[in-house]
């Protein structure tokens, strides 16, 4: 005899059912985000919850239970997994479009001590900025300027990836690249 649920499963919308299956069936999408899709669409048919865990690969009914308590609460977006240990980001978004917004700022001389900016430079004027970061590493800008796809150049500058700047007879032009992603993999 089974336990009572003491969070059942709330009746799936006709959006979440399609979006569950779409995302249960396809071949493109993360393992975890599949077996959570297939796990709640097994408990919405009516398995018990350990069922539905064996039916998607895995073992605990408690997780299931969990799953069905966070999918009740946040609805499809319980299918993409949490922050899963480790140190919690210190850098939010806003940090972030601060670190790009220095970057695209152009160096002055007497102030920044550069013309182009390095991982140093750009680390001392953050840091030393009074609405900078006292903190950030150089590492983390590194990071930050990687996932902007910003790269560093032979010509010792910072500048982003598949935009290039072209001499035109009407003046420079900025020329962007619209398969720089599928070219990155």
């Amino acid at each position: 005899m089974t336990r009572r649920q003491k969070d059942p499963l709330r009746p799936l919308t006709d959006d979440e059912q399609t979006l569950l299956t779409q995302i249960s069936r396809a071949q493109s999408e993360p393992a975890s985000h599949v077996a959570r899709a297939k796990i709640v669409l097994a408990v919405a048919a009516g398995q018990s919850y350990q069922a539905a865990a064996r039916s998607a690969g895995r073992r605990s009914g408690q997780a299931v239970a969990q799953l069905v308590t966070r999918f009740n609460h946040d609805g499809v977006l319980a299918i993409e997994p949490r922050h899963g240990g480790g140190r919690s980001t210190q850098y939010g978004v806003c940090e972030r479009e601060r670190i790009l917004a220095e970057v695209q700022r152009s160096p002055e001389r007497e102030q920044d001590g550069t013309a182009t900016w390095s991982l140093s430079t750009l680390r001392h004027a953050l840091r030393t900025a009074e609405d900078g970061l006292p903190h950030v590493s150089s590492f983390t800008i590194w990071v930050v300027l990687r996932e902007a796809d910003w790269s560093w150049q032979h010509t010792r500058t910072w500048c982003r990836t598949g935009t290039v700047t072209r001499k035109r007879k009407d003046g420079l032009v900025d020329v962007t690249d619209p398969d720089t992603a599928a070219k990155k993999t």
